[in-house]
């Protein structure tokens, strides 16, 4: 069995700043932040919100990854 070698892309810089997918992933990570941190202060808004922000954010990237985005190639 051989070993695969993970290597970046040429132009991962220029991924990470315009992908959806990228972004979306980010918008997932700071919602499950939000879920865990946001409790501790204050019980204003209701449980479970961030997790259900967070989920949709997650399916947004996930769907980004399969969609077409023509400013990546410019």
């Amino acid at each position: 069995m051989t070993a695969r070698k993970i290597y970046l892309l040429d132009d991962w810089r220029k991924i990470a700043r315009h992908a959806w997918s990228i972004r979306l992933s980010i918008v997932a990570a700071i919602f499950t932040a939000a879920e865990v941190v946001v409790p501790l202060f204050s019980d204003v808004l209701p449980r479970g919100v961030f997790v259900l922000l967070a989920f949709s954010a997650s399916i947004g990237a996930a769907i980004a990854r399969l969609v077409a985005q023509p400013e990546m190639h410019r």
